[in-house]
């Protein structure tokens, strides 16, 4: 059985998926595609039904294991999500007004074929949205800290048992199906073939933006903590693949969790903290490129970059709208379009089209940019572990399965 887990591990299955999705959305019927969208819907209401209940079974329990610091290593992990957002879309915004001036950046965009509609509809309702669940674990375990409620620390611990089990049994497997289903329809309505080739360039100079910042964030946590962060961000892959098939880090946090409870420099009291909670505070990749899109979208639509004063203030409130932002796809773009059309665009003639036009580019490469959340993710968790070593946190003994 060990040897059967080995030959099907979790990076092959999602490579697996990705392929067969892509090749099989060049060649079914519309009528396959029928099957194909109804299933992706009936996984995804799935998956999405356990994240809340992932951000309960873990942010909370591990908070009432802090007891006393709770506090503060709350506050100190808000302050680096913000931190690492806003600096990471200034090196974005700078790089805009030196390379975006210079880009052969196509205006037109293709039509797509549209993905016919699901067959039926089962609706799988979260048990409360993802920001609601995050709310709710950080007040019910500093609660339970203040008032020293023994029976709900035991509760919450007994709840992260079972969560834990859910996510073995139930949301890690169906996982390489739903990727595979997602890149099927991204496949087969166009998006990879016809809109790709138009946005390539600036598609990779994205990229390249969020691994520069991924070896900042690396460099600087392991410079704090004294610990290698490249022996953390090697165990990354699955996280990383897994983001780039679901666009969501949300549906990633399971096996996020995974890969991050396998370093040997994470305290694991830390990752059980961080890594939930980064999963909706932190969203850096997407910042990232969102400020280097509406770049490029200003400068297609009306010929010129925005003023470096409103870029300024557009980034400094995109990282606040960013720690709002829901783990889902699209989550910072969806959450701060008030920002662009208030700050940016605020034509309404031409916002409606810079509007439409940022969502299909951001769109194009959201599978990256929440790859590169994920990713960081590890970053700030070291950053996390070095700051509870350096003030004398004690660690707190964390069960976990492994997957």
């Amino acid at each position: 059985m060990a040897t059967e887990k080995k030959g099907m591990s979790l990076p092959l299955k999602l490579l697996i998926g990705i392929v067969v999705g892509i090749v099989c959305g060049l060649f079914l019927p519309e009528s396959a595609m029928t099957i194909v969208v109804t299933l992706k819907y009936v996984l995804n209401q799935l998956i999405m039904f356990c994240v809340p209940l992932i951000v309960i079974g873990f942010i909370a329990p591990s908070i009432t294991k802090m007891g006393s610091n709770a506090t503060r290593m709350l506050a100190v992990a808000i302050i680096v999500a913000y931190a690492s957002t806003v600096l990471a879309t200034l090196m974005s915004m700078v790089a805009g007004y030196v390379l975006v001036p210079i880009l052969p950046i196509a205006s037109s965009m293709e039509g797509l074929k549209e993905l016919p509609g699901v067959a039926f509809e089962l609706n799988i309702p979260q048990i409360m949205p993802v920001m609601s669940a995050l709310v709710f674990s950080v007040l019910v375990g500093l609660a339970a800290v203040w008032t020293k409620a023994r029976t709900v620390t035991v509760v919450l611990q007994e709840f992260q048992n079972i969560v834990l089990s859910v996510v073995k049994k139930v949301v890690i497997p169906v996982l390489p199906f739903f990727i595979a289903l997602t890149f099927c329809g991204l496949s087969y309505d166009g998006t990879i073939t016809k809109q790709f080739p138009a946005f390539l360039l600036a598609i990779v100079i994205v990229m390249a933006g969020h691994y520069i910042w991924m070896a900042v964030l690396y460099g600087f946590a392991g410079a704090y903590s004294g610990k290698s962060g490249v022996e953390v961000v090697k165990h990354y892959g699955p996280a990383y693949l897994t983001a780039v098939g679901t666009m969501s880090s949300a549906a990633t946090l399971a096996v996020a969790l995974d890969c991050a409870r396998k370093s040997k420099n994470l305290r694991s009291d830390m990752v059980e903290f961080g890594i939930p909670l980064f999963a909706n505070i932190h969203l850096c990749g997407s910042a990232l490129t969102e400020t280097f899109f509406v770049m490029i979208v200003s400068k297609v639509l009306f010929g010129e970059l925005p003023s470096p004063g409103r870029m300024v203030l557009f980034i400094l409130l995109l990282g606040i709208f960013a720690i709002g932002a829901p783990g889902v796809p699209g989550g910072t773009v969806m959450a701060s379009l008030g920002l662009i059309t208030g700050i940016l665009f605020t034509d309404p003639a031409t916002s409606g089209d810079a509007t439409a036009l940022m969502l299909a580019i951001f769109a194009l490469q959201d599978s990256f940019g929440t790859a590169c959340n994920v990713t960081g993710d590890g970053a700030l968790t070291l950053i996390l572990t070095g700051y509870a070593e350096k003030h004398g946190i004690k660690e707190q003994a964390i069960k976990t399965v492994d997957l």
